[in-house]
């Protein structure tokens, strides 16, 4: 059996409702959870683009794209790896304001890891951290050794392909020129 790995599907489709759900059915049907989603309007007038992240091997995740594709309103479709990406997630930390005051480790830790403290009142602090999945979550473990995270929530990735414009200009054009 293949080997599972994180990959990251972006698919892009017009704006209409119901696809969503149509596309997260495919997954469903497969039995592959999804790691992460995040939707939004896309750099392409009326396009939305879904980053969408699952663990699974490459034949499995051929077939999801593949069955995705075939959606009416969905443009496009493409699966890439974590190299293929530039990467981002968000992480929000509310931490108790009486732990952080008398415990300067705790914002060592926060300057260390390159977060930034975004609110600051007499009940809690509120920390924010961009990077890749696995600095948000190293920085919740190391304030969680404190004992002072009241909550935590990281976003869903967001991620842009390494080449010069989305992937799914070039099939539009395609697409244009044959019609």
């Amino acid at each position: 059996m293949e080997e599972k790995k994180l990959y990251t599907l972006l698919v892009y489709s017009e704006n209409v409702a119901g696809i969503l759900n149509q596309v997260t059915a495919v997954f469903t049907r497969r039995q592959v959870n999804i790691e992460s989603l995040n939707v939004s309007a896309s750099s392409i007038e009326r396009v939305h683009k879904y980053t969408i992240t699952a663990w699974s091997d490459e034949d499995q995740i051929q077939k999801i794209t593949k069955q995705i594709e075939k959606k009416v309103d969905v443009i496009k479709a493409n699966y890439f790896t974590d190299d293929q990406l530039f990467i981002r997630e968000t992480g929000l930390y509310k931490l108790s304001t009486e732990h952080v005051m008398n415990n300067p480790e705790i914002s060592r830790t926060i300057r260390r890891f390159q977060a930034s403290i975004t609110e600051v009142n007499p009940t809690y602090v509120i920390v924010m951290k961009q990077g890749v999945t696995q600095e948000v979550v190293d920085l919740y473990f190391a304030l969680n050794d404190f004992n002072c995270v009241l909550q935590y929530t990281r976003s869903g990735r967001i991620a842009v392909t390494r080449g010069t414009q989305e992937e799914v200009s070039k099939f539009l054009e395609q697409r244009e020129k044959n019609h």
